[in-house]
């Protein structure tokens, strides 16, 4: 099989894709054929020559992106097409899988290029994918599934002018202190928790310069689980894992840079109750957002009360060899090489029941 590998992009996420990766391309089973297609920090996709991952193979840090390549084009109706100097090609693949993180590539985007150029791809469909990134929206969504999530405030851009009025709010709905971060980025990535007042309006500003849409919600006193869903119509999910930060909280930092920012416990050492509630949660969260593929369904669980609560999902989660998402399949069971072949065997089994659909009434 013709695997694309997606991985890069423009977001502020980009060096991480490039990680997840670089494991994908080590776990894959051989019997594959890997088309690597790097995204550049401008958005160019470029198409990758073998040598990229050969050398992979034999390293061990991150996935190269070259630029002094083939452009690749996604042709509606006609898959994708690489372009130089030289000319057009096709470049041809079974299904794409898209090791992206964040924005422009994980929020339905990706996903909607795929679809117009029929193509099957791995993970959540363009619908889930934006609600899966929308953390407003998706909380919505859960409020009306009657699942458990955190109050929350909303601001757009207009609510700046306004901001010793929506502190008055947040203090008087969410408590204090509380928890600012933008509402469709990833990786904590513009995000702050706020315990004095005065710094309430620099980390506003600070969350709207990465999106127009900004999240307040309580900070509560949290161990922070996380759990892996699998699936298209019957989604089943892992035992859950807890991060345990040295950190703050959860941050940039603390996922990617500072080597001893977390602890990862598998399984979380939580009451056997708690673990199954937060299984029960996850699969119907994702249920909720009619996601497919897989995530990584985020919660919180009260220190004081152990009330659980969902947190977020993530659509595309992080895929290197220590990311949790992978590993808490591996302690259930399936490991990395599996994992990725049940992934494109989900992808290849929604894409052939779209085909089967009707578009007209012809």
């Amino acid at each position: 099989m013709r695997i694309a590998l997606l991985y890069g992009g423009r977001s502020g996420e980009h060096e991480v894709s490039l990680a997840s990766a670089a494991s994908v391309v080590r776990n894959a089973d051989q019997k594959h054929k890997l088309v690597l297609i790097g995204i550049t920090k401008d958005g160019v996709w470029k198409l990758q020559p073998d040598s990229v991952r050969e050398d992979a193979l034999l390293g061990s840090g991150p996935l190269a992106l070259r630029t002094d390549c083939p452009d690749v084009l996604v042709a509606p109706g006609a898959g994708l097409r690489a372009v130089s100097a030289h000319g057009a090609s096709t470049v041809h693949a079974d299904v794409v899988f898209p090791v992206l993180h964040g924005t422009f590539g994980e929020d339905g985007t990706v996903q909607g290029l795929l679809e117009c150029a029929g193509l099957p791809y791995v993970g959540a469909s363009v619908t889930g994918s934006a609600l899966g990134m929308d953390k407003d929206l998706a909380k919505e969504l859960w409020r009306h599934a009657g699942l458990p999530v955190l109050p929350s405030v909303t601001l757009r851009p207009a609510d700046r002018q306004r901001l010793s009025e929506i502190l008055e709010k947040c203090r008087q709905n969410l408590g204090w202190p509380v928890f600012v971060k933008p509402c469709r980025t990833g990786s904590s990535v513009g995000a702050s928790a706020v315990r004095d007042s005065s710094a309430f309006a620099a980390a506003v500003e600070d969350a709207f310069r990465y999106d127009s849409k900004v999240l307040i919600e309580p900070l509560v006193q949290a161990r922070e689980i996380e759990c892996s869903v699998i699936g298209n119509d019957k989604p089943r999910a892992f035992e859950p894992g807890e991060v345990a930060p040295t950190h703050d909280f959860y941050d940039y930092d603390a996922k990617y840079i500072d080597p001893d920012g977390a602890a990862l416990i598998i399984p979380a050492d939580i009451p056997e109750d708690a673990r199954n509630r937060v299984r029960d949660l996850a699969v119907r969260a994702y249920i909720a957002l009619g996601l497919e593929g897989l995530s990584r369904v985020d919660f919180f669980v009260d220190k004081a009360s152990g009330e659980v609560y969902i947190n977020e999902v993530n659509t595309l989660p992080g895929f290197t060899s220590i990311s949790m998402y992978p590993k808490m399949c591996e302690a259930g069971g399936l490991v990395y090489k599996d994992l990725i072949e049940e992934l494109v065997r989900l992808a290849i089994e929604r894409h052939s029941l779209r085909q089967a659909l009707r578009f007209t009434r012809s």
